[in-house]
């Protein structure tokens, strides 16, 4: 579910969250105004992408209850790009496999901002539910399909 309530604009009740894995919608994620996203939820796959743009999006230190918890890519501020991009890249992928067991990162590509945005950078992260040692289950639709994550810091 994103961005609306089951009933296509109120915010959702308890009773109509269907999956185990979600989370309040951050305004980040909802895409619109701010505040669009508050009394929103995101569930299944939407809430996971969710959380790998909060890991992506956090300063280690900044959360005091896990000070080590997030990816530090301002470590890279200054650096040559040829040199930096894999550094980025390395940091991204061992952020999420540290931080958000659910999935196995695929890919990670990361594009410093262009004329528009100079001071940018677009990390984009390709990932799959990691189903670890079980069988996925027949009818399986949408979860071992490749997900993709975009941030842009």
């Amino acid at each position: 579910m994103s961005g609306t309530g089951p009933s296509g604009g109120s915010a959702v009740t308890l009773a109509q969250i269907t999956s185990a894995d979600w989370s309040l919608m951050l305004d980040r994620t909802a895409g619109g105004a701010p505040g669009s996203g508050i009394g929103q939820v995101v569930q299944s796959l939407a809430d996971v992408g969710q959380c790998i743009a909060i890991i992506l999006g956090t300063m280690p230190g900044e959360d005091p209850w896990r000070p080590t918890f997030g990816c530090d890519l301002t470590q890279f501020i200054d650096r040559p790009l040829p040199a930096a991009m894999p550094a980025i890249v390395a940091a991204v992928a061992t952020a999420i496999e540290t931080w958000e067991p659910r999935v196995k990162v695929l890919k990670v590509t990361a594009v410093a901002g262009g004329a528009a945005a100079p001071a940018t950078l677009t990390v984009s992260v390709t990932w799959q539910i990691d189903l670890g040692t079980n069988a996925p289950p027949s009818g399986t639709i949408g979860a071992l399909s490749p997900q993709t994550t975009v941030v842009t810091l």
